[in-house]
């Protein structure tokens, strides 16, 4: 099954090749992840991501039933796997 995770975005910076990255934060796990289809998202919020692409923002509380829901069915360290996108730091120009 696929599943898109809310993560908080935290830092906003176009990668070397001009393309807008963020970071965002997944209950505590931060990971790069790309805001090219969404480019109104700006810092502080919820964007539910799938294999590293922010796909739409939700709420807070949206953010907050999911995380839930992971943490009920033990899922939420599922999170913690090695990233797949270079983890470059992000650089503002």
């Amino acid at each position: 099954m696929c599943l898109a995770i809310p993560g908080k975005l935290i830092e906003i910076a176009p990668d070397a090749s001009g393309i807008r990255m963020g970071k965002a934060n997944f209950a505590g796990i931060v990971k790069q992840v790309c805001l090219e289809y969404i480019p109104e998202a700006q810092l502080g919020d919820f964007v539910l991501v799938h294999v590293g692409f922010a796909l739409q923002k939700v709420d807070e509380a949206e953010a907050a039933r999911t995380y839930q829901a992971l943490a009920d069915l033990d899922q939420l360290g599922e999170l913690n796997t090695p990233e797949s996108i270079d983890p470059q730091p992000l650089t503002t120009s």
